[in-house]
């Protein structure tokens, strides 16, 4: 069976955008983007809500000879994998190899899991508190930038309780921190 990782770049304080709704420091430097290429390679399926999709879009269409390597793998990665949007309000999806879901339908991931041959991807935090708040994550990948924003969209949810056992922790020269956690599901 597949497994879900949730994967997000953090400030230190926990948030994945400031009370503005803004996340240029979240911004990925050339290790830290080596990084997240290296455990997105093998995904083949990308779980979003609508926001975090709309973000997404901008690797749908952006120019790859005007971008720097690590940007360009990233594009590529994304550009080849599935993704599932779970939105009630967008209209239509704008990228390829996309699918439009209406409702969060915690079975539908459990069969979606079983039948995968890949590992995948949730991005977005509301998305993701939702599937952990129905026991779906397997994996957190949590990037800690060395920056506090005081509040804003938290990247872990409210009222979930998960014991996690540390799997692997990195420590990049810009003072990031990758911190790789499997979940113990009941």
């Amino acid at each position: 069976m597949a497994r879900l990782i949730y994967s997000a770049i953090t400030s230190l304080d926990g948030y994945v955008e400031d009370e503005h709704g803004k996340f240029d420091w979240a911004a990925p430097d050339a290790e830290v983007l080596a990084a997240v290429n290296e455990l997105e390679r093998p995904i083949a399926t990308f779980l979003y809500g609508r926001r975090m999709y709309e973000t997404m879009l901008f690797w749908e269409t952006a120019d790859v000879d005007e971008l720097d390597p690590g940007s360009r793998e990233w594009t590529h990665i994304w550009r080849a994998g599935e993704k599932i949007v779970f939105s009630r309000t967008l209209q239509k999806v704008q990228s390829e190899r996309t699918q439009l879901v209406r409702e969060f339908d915690a079975e539908a991931i459990r069969r979606l899991k079983e039948h995968s041959a890949t590992d995948l991807t949730v991005g977005g935090a509301e998305l993701a508190g939702q599937m952990m708040a129905a026991g779906l994550v397997d994996e957190c990948q949590l990037f800690l930038n060395p920056v506090i924003v005081g509040g804003g969209k938290r990247a872990l949810p409210d009222g979930v309780q998960a014991q996690l056992e540390l799997v692997e922790e990195r420590r990049f020269r810009g003072g990031a921190v990758l911190l790789r956690y499997h979940v113990r599901n009941p």
